[in-house]
């Protein structure tokens, strides 16, 4: 089958080390299914994989990709990416052992890949394909972090770092159609219109003063950006940080974090539960995921460019 994969990681020119050939079709193991992938997404992750991060070479060769929607014996769904460990029960997000599909098992970026059936959720009629493909790692991402970790309630104020990145655009979108007030930087003119588009209420250029402090900032870029949404967040508001895009290691500036009582929390995907939630929100507002490009897999490498380059409004979904 038709692949898009990494043998040999490559730390300084990631992009070099993306292959697309020919992968063995998975087998089923028990409890497990083989989806017919209909469409994937490109993530953050992705790039990190070809860049060996997380990926040791035993683990090589590697399909990439976390997220896919296909079908299962003519049944369309959509592919849960977490995969938890034998016998965890309770949020998966916490078990220690996890994973994500293109981790310890083959991912998504394939024609075919085996997933374990507790992993499927119906693709409901009114949401196509290339839609569901965008939602397990991003969208889900930022449904949780906005839901489940950001204190947030219907008029709090918002803000979204970054806002054309995958989890950020998702989060702008879904911040609107949670009743928040939603501001967002994006570096260029193009990229906060876009945002504003998405429903953002403000936006504004990276770094600039906000006209006040807002309750909660979703922070996926890193170093960055980080002192600017410490500066941000009002005393007791919180960083929810799902990401570190510009770098890992930002400046701790602990004297504002224990002075003005700020919340850090980490956020990493999230529960099949919340996916239904997700959905729900989605059927109930009419909120749908912006697609920056769909591209043949054979064309793949031109998405990778784009995320790697930043050139990219939304997701890049790929079809096998």
């Amino acid at each position: 089958m038709l692949a898009a994969y990494v043998t040999v990681a490559d730390p300084d020119h990631p992009l070099d080390a993306l292959r697309i050939g020919e992968r063995p079709e998975p087998d089923a193991a028990e409890d497990w299914v083989v989806v017919r992938v209909e469409a994937c997404a490109l993530n953050r992750h992705d790039l990190w994989s070809l860049a060996g991060v997380g990926l040791p070479p035993d683990r090589m060769p590697m399909i990439l990709g976390t997220d896919a929607a296909g079908t299962v014996d003519g049944r369309p769904v959509i592919v849960s990416a977490v995969i938890n460990s034998p016998g965890w029960t309770g949020d998966v997000t916490l078990d220690p052992k996890r994973s994500l599909l293109s981790e310890l098992h083959q991912g998504t970026m394939a024609q075919f890949v085996a997933v374990p059936r507790a992993n499927l959720i119906d693709r409901p009629a009114w949401l196509n394909t290339e839609q569901a493909a965008c939602l397990p790692t991003a969208w889900l991402t930022a449904y949780r972090m906005l839901t489940n970790d950001s204190g947030l309630s219907a008029g709090d104020t918002v803000l979204i770092q970054g806002a054309s990145g995958g989890v950020a655009s998702a989060a702008t979108a879904l911040g609107a159609a949670l009743g928040f007030r939603v501001w967002a930087t994006g570096r260029t003119e193009a990229k906060r219109a876009a945002a504003l588009s998405r429903g953002a209420d403000a936006v504004f250029e990276p770094g600039a003063r906000l006209p006040e402090r807002v309750d909660a900032v979703i922070e996926t870029v890193g170093e960055a950006t980080w002192a600017h949404s410490l500066r941000c967040l009002r005393p007791g508001g919180t960083i929810v940080c799902a990401g570190a895009t510009s770098g890992p290691n930002p400046p701790a500036e602990l004297n504002r974090v224990f002075f003005q009582q700020l919340r850090v929390i980490g956020s990493t995907m999230g529960t099949i539960e919340e996916f239904h939630g997700l959905l729900a929100l989605l059927e109930r507002t009419g909120v749908r995921p912006t697609i920056d490009r769909v591209l043949d897999l054979p064309d793949a490498a031109e998405g990778f460019r784009a995320m790697a380059e930043g050139t990219l409004d939304g997701k890049i979904v790929i079809r096998p």
